[in-house]
């Protein structure tokens, strides 16, 4: 077991609940970090949209361990990716396990500051 990724792991579940009155669950993680890379605030989005941040976050999530890279934006300021390889986690615990990781890493300085 890798107890620091553990611990980072947890502390970033207490901090986001902290920030967002609740335990966020994956799901919720990646569309904040899809928000975060869109420049897009709180605020109502339809299914369309909602769909699009949530590619965003995995895709930025993913740069890290070669799987994406990112592109550019276009004219309306969304970012774009392409896939570089498959994703090599097969199983659900695999990629949840990838994911959780990836939030570690895209979070590190924030749970920094919090140790």
């Amino acid at each position: 077991m890798d107890y620091a990724f553990e611990r980072d792991w947890q502390t970033l579940l207490r901090l986001m609940e902290e920030r967002f009155g609740e335990q966020p669950d994956i799901t919720s993680m990646i569309f904040a970090v899809g928000l975060q890379e869109c420049g897009q605030g709180y605020g109502r989005f339809k299914k369309d949209a909602k769909v699009d941040i949530m590619h965003v976050g995995v895709c930025t999530l993913l740069i890290p361990f070669g799987i994406y890279e990112e592109l550019g934006t276009d004219d309306d300021g969304w970012p774009h990716f392409r896939q570089l390889a498959p994703i090599a986690a097969s199983t659900k615990e695999e990629q949840e396990l990838m994911m959780r990781r990836a939030l570690v890493d895209y979070f590190q300085a924030w749970i920094d500051g919090a140790k």
